[in-house]
This record gives C-alpha cells, structure tokens and sequence, in this order.
C-alpha cells in the first residue's frame, strides 16, 4: 500500500504540473490533478495484484516442471 501512496501522491503532482503547464489556470490543474490520478491509482492497484498472480501462475508452472 506504501507504494501505492507514494505513486499517487508523484502522480498527482505530475498531473498538476502538465495541466498547469498547458492550460495555465491552477482551477482546470488542480480538477485534473485529483480526478485523474485517483482514478489511476486505482487501476495501478488492481494492475498490480493482477501481474503478481501471473507471477504467481508462472512460478507454480515452473515449480510443477521442476519436481
């Protein structure tokens, strides 16, 4: 979960910053900054634990070849 935060929050900033960039109102870089990153630390979550039961599954594959 640690990592998950710390990616939100580099996330966040980066999203702020871009928009801010490109749109120049802090208002439109402060609203993309906190619905877009929220909605992708979400997927990255569920992105994670889904590669470690591929990992998982691989692992297991290559445990049942070994044995």
């Amino acid at each position: 979960m640690t990592k998950t935060l710390t990616f939100a929050v580099l996330h966040f900033s980066v999203a702020f910053t871009v928009t801010y960039l490109l749109t120049g109102s802090v208002i439109i870089g402060g609203a993309v900054a906190l619905v877009e990153p929220a909605i992708n630390t979400v997927v990255f979550y569920f992105h994670e634990k889904v590669w470690k039961r591929i990992e998982a599954k691989k692992q297991h594959e290559l445990d049942t070849i070994a044995a």
